[in-house]
């Protein structure tokens, strides 16, 4: 009776601890904070006719608009990599994870057709780009994805770019293996309770495996407040507060683009899409997901803008290139 009383007690002391550690955003007047508040209406009307869930826009780390509910959780669906990519760079400064090992010292294998010894050449950094050259089937691909996945074997580990989802579910398993962490249970005491999330919660992430193998993918639920604090946290080299939660040498090496995208003229850094510099400026990148969820960081504006859309609610999503005009409308509103 003792120890059960004790670990009620523990689990309302956790949770006291998690509701102090929650933090309200500051709101800005947008016309005091310098933004043409024509410019700012012209967007809200190009985003209502979008449909998204939330919209949310920071500045400076102020709140200058949201509309729709930004405390409703969905499904970010692909940002769940950007979101690993965050926890790779913690462990990797540790000296938990090494970029430069491959698959054979790591004991990464699949379900048959299993991996081929060239596709074990195949390093953690190849992963994180997106360039291992491991073109087996995957749990949560898109059915894009799996038209235009190529052969078994045709691209050497490192040579060649496609978006793939084999190789963001491998470190996943990669992730776990090496750090003897879960990844909900990491993200949630690593990254959300020191930035001060209001909504999320371990119980927000899932495994997702499929038969044809091994390695699962790990769907997050996000609210849009939420996400906005993490744009925030890369937008500030890592730092939140006096507390350095992700390296900044981490944050800059990951929003680096290694590979050019035919994506509306973008690059492809360690699980982060970045924009061309001519048009945003120097090191804008944002996390992208199926349907319209994204988080984008455009420094030389001191912007955060996220976008959440419940595809129960909006089953035909938005997609990115109509996030990026929004975008522009948005940037182009702001002092």
């Amino acid at each position: 009776m003792r120890v059960g009383r004790f670990t009620a007690l523990l689990f309302i002391s956790l949770l006291t601890v998690g509701a102090a550690c929650a933090q309200a955003w500051e709101e800005a007047d947008p016309a005091m904070a310098g933004w043409s508040v024509d410019r700012l209406e012209v967007a809200r009307q190009q985003s209502a006719a979008l449909k998204p869930t939330a919209l949310m826009i920071v500045q400076d780390g102020r709140v200058i608009a949201r509309w729709g509910d930004t405390s409703h959780k969905v499904n970010v669906a692909s940002v769940r990599k950007s979101l690993l990519s965050a926890l790779y760079g913690i462990a990797v400064a540790e000296g938990r994870i090494e970029l430069s090992a491959s698959l054979a010292d790591l004991g990464i294998d699949d379900n048959p057709p299993r991996l081929t010894d060239e596709e074990k050449m195949a390093t953690v950094r190849d992963l994180l780009t997106s360039r291992s050259g491991i073109y087996h089937p995957a749990a949560h691909e898109t059915a894009d994805i799996k038209r235009k996945r190529p052969k078994r074997g045709s691209h050497q580990p490192g040579s060649f770019w496609f978006y793939n989802n084999w190789d963001f579910n491998a470190l996943g398993t990669i992730y776990r293996q090496q750090t003897g962490e879960d990844i909900f249970q990491s993200f949630a005491r690593r990254i959300a309770a020191p930035i001060g999330m209001e909504d999320f919660s371990v119980k927000d992430g899932r495994y997702a495996l499929e038969r044809l193998s091994e390695h699962p993918a790990y769907p997050f639920r996000l609210s849009a407040r939420d996400a906005a604090r993490f744009g925030q946290l890369f937008l500030n080299d890592g730092v939140w507060g006096n507390t350095q939660v992700v390296p900044a040498a981490w944050i800059r090496e990951s929003t680096t683009a290694y590979s050019s995208a035919k994506r509306i003229r973008q690059g492809y850094g360690y699980m982060w899409w970045t924009l061309p510099e001519d048009i945003w400026g120097k090191n804008a990148f944002y996390a992208s997901g199926y349907g319209g969820q994204i988080i984008a960081v455009v420094p030389t504006k001191r912007l955060v803008v996220v976008q959440t859309v419940d595809l129960k609610q909006n089953q035909k999503g938005i997609r990115t290139s109509a996030f990026i005009d929004l975008l522009k409308e948005i940037a182009s509103a702001s002092r």
